[in-house]
């Protein structure tokens, strides 16, 4: 189940958004400001929907934050402002996509499909229910899966495999962006923190100690670049 993060100040838009997201199978949490959105960043959600005029901290300063911390993740902008001034900023920013208001919901809808789509390739369910009937939800990189609620990944003989905290984090990273290459600064930044001033080397040393405990695991080490986790 993709996890969704809307932010938008309009109560009104925001509960429509959130129905008619969670309408499509999807884990979607509001919030009403941009200070409350901030604290969520290191969840790390699938997707975030940031309108642009927020209370406290604008979309602009959310959307450099967030990439700050992960810079693969995909953000859908929204503004009733001047679109294109906002469309070029926001794109100049990082941003995947931008909707101008007032849009459709469901165009909303169609967006944040294809943009998943694209980022992260088909999954085998979008109704939450992963093969076992677990409505928890997991995520694939065969032969395990990553428990993403209980923070540990599941064998192929069901047994569960208990990671540390940043050895959980770097392969939910990894898993999350399969089919990529990753070059080991994207995952510095992304696992360890825009403000770490260590050897990128530690990437590699966490790796290592990954493979150990899950020596089926298909990641591609990348001579010279980085890592490339096989798509399930």
């Amino acid at each position: 189940m993709y996890r969704i993060y809307v932010v938008e100040d309009e109560e009104h838009l925001g509960g429509l958004l959130d129905a008619y997201l969670t309408k499509e199978g999807w884990s979607v949490r509001t919030f009403a400001d941009g200070l409350a959105a901030r604290g969520a960043i290191q969840d790390r959600p699938d997707l975030w929907i940031l309108d642009i005029m927020l209370p406290g901290v604008d979309g602009y300063q959310l959307l450099r934050e967030i990439k700050a911390a992960d810079p693969m993740l995909p953000i859908i902008f929204i503004s009733a402002r001047d679109a294109d001034i906002d469309r070029i900023v926001g794109l100049e920013l990082g941003s995947d996509d931008y909707l101008a208001k007032p849009f459709l919901p469901r165009e909303l809808v169609v967006r944040t499909r294809k943009l998943l789509e694209r980022v992260y390739g088909a999954r085998p369910s979008e109704s939450g229910l992963d093969p076992a009937g677990d409505r928890r939800p997991h995520l694939p990189v065969p032969p395990y899966r990553i428990d993403e609620l209980a923070r540990v990944v599941i064998g192929p003989d069901g047994g569960t495999l208990e990671l540390t905290s940043r050895e959980f984090e770097l392969l939910l990273y990894l898993a999350r962006h399969a089919g990529r290459l990753l070059e080991r600064e994207q995952v510095l930044n992304a696992v360890w923190g825009a403000d770490y001033f260590g050897s990128d080397r530690v990437v590699d040393d966490l790796v290592r100690r990954i493979r150990r405990k899950l020596p089926e695991l298909r990641l591609e080490t990348v001579y010279g670049s980085g890592y490339r986790m096989a798509r399930a």
